[in-house]
């Protein structure tokens, strides 16, 4: 009995282990493709659940059903005109055919490795094609403009394809190369395009040139217009003085011409409002024409002398 109870538990820690080998789980995010003695037997597994294998002889490889990311490294690319420019660039890819997969890349990092070859080759082909406007714009819808820059120095010329449908023809041409590998590139967009540091550095220099210019132009145009109504400003305070002493010298010469008519009306009174008034008029040109340093000298005849006389 000893015996036959050892047997019946050896044989049930071999149907274990047998049936350990033989099942597997499949995940929702995998794909599998199983193979014997290093060739593929059936189609690949794409459902999730359990599934069953040849224990011992039999091996799985496991591929993630996922979107899987590719991010390449930046590079220094000539564009048509001749300009280096740094191109960084990131792209999604999807293994399409599990078994294709398996037999031409064998794992993600085979993968990894031929995305670089196909992806920045593709990618250096394109910005070699256009120009440095065609890759940062996308549209040509019009920007506020900046007065005194020309189109170019904005970068308003009108572009004909533009970044995204840069990016849309290196995807095209990418899937072309990637057909026959088992994947399948989902998505190519830029990450970030700039000038070399050496370019970057004489785009900065032309740019503050170009403002400066354009800071001398208003600057011009300014003092210009500050010397014309500084001009205009003389002209008319000029015009202003002029006025005001044409209007002084017709009010002085009224007031000259009343006092006029006032003497003389004295004048024409009795003799002794007559000498009244000469006798003020003296006294206003002796006010005017006299001071403490003054010496006067008058006869005996003056009637000046007579009157302070009188005074006496």
């Amino acid at each position: 009995m000893t015996w036959m109870r050892t047997t019946a538990v050896a044989l049930l820690l071999v149907a274990a282990v047998l049936l350990a080998s033989s099942a597997y789980v499949v995940r929702e995010t995998e794909q599998v493709v199983v193979t014997q003695f290093g060739r593929p037997v059936g189609d690949p597994v794409t459902e999730p659940g359990l599934h069953f294998k040849m224990p011992f002889i039999q091996d799985l490889h496991v591929f993630d059903k996922r979107f899987l990311a590719w991010d390449g490294e930046p590079n220094q690319i000539p564009t048509a005109e001749k300009k280096f420019v740094l191109v960084d660039a990131y792209a999604r890819w999807q293994i399409s055919d599990p078994l294709l997969f398996l037999q031409r890349l064998r794992d993600e990092r085979g993968a990894q490795s031929r995305l670089d070859d196909i992806l920045d080759g593709e990618t250096r082909n394109a910005i070699a094609s256009h120009e440095i406007a065609e890759l940062v714009r996308t549209t040509n819808r019009k920007a506020a403009s900046v007065e005194g820059l020309d189109a170019a120095a904005q970068g308003m010329i009108d572009i004909q394809v533009g970044r995204e449908k840069i990016a849309q023809a290196i995807l095209r041409s990418a899937n072309a190369r990637a057909e026959g590998l088992g994947i399948r590139i989902l998505d190519f967009r830029f990450k970030r395009i700039n000038y070399v540091e050496n370019v970057r550095k004489e785009v900065y220099l032309r740019m503050i040139s170009e403002r400066q210019r354009i800071a001398d132009k208003f600057r011009s145009e300014g003092e210009g217009e500050a010397s014309k109504i500084a001009g205009e400003k003389e002209r008319e305070l000029k015009r202003i003085q002029s006025e005001a002493f044409r209007k002084a010298e017709e009010i002085r010469g009224k007031a000259d011409a009343e006092a006029s008519a006032i003497y003389a009306a004295a004048y024409d009174r009795s003799p002794e409002t007559r000498e009244f008034y000469q006798f003020l008029k003296s006294m206003e040109i002796l006010e005017r024409n006299l001071d403490r340093s003054t010496t006067l000298i008058l006869t005996t005849a003056s009637e000046l002398y007579r009157f302070l006389n009188r005074m006496k």
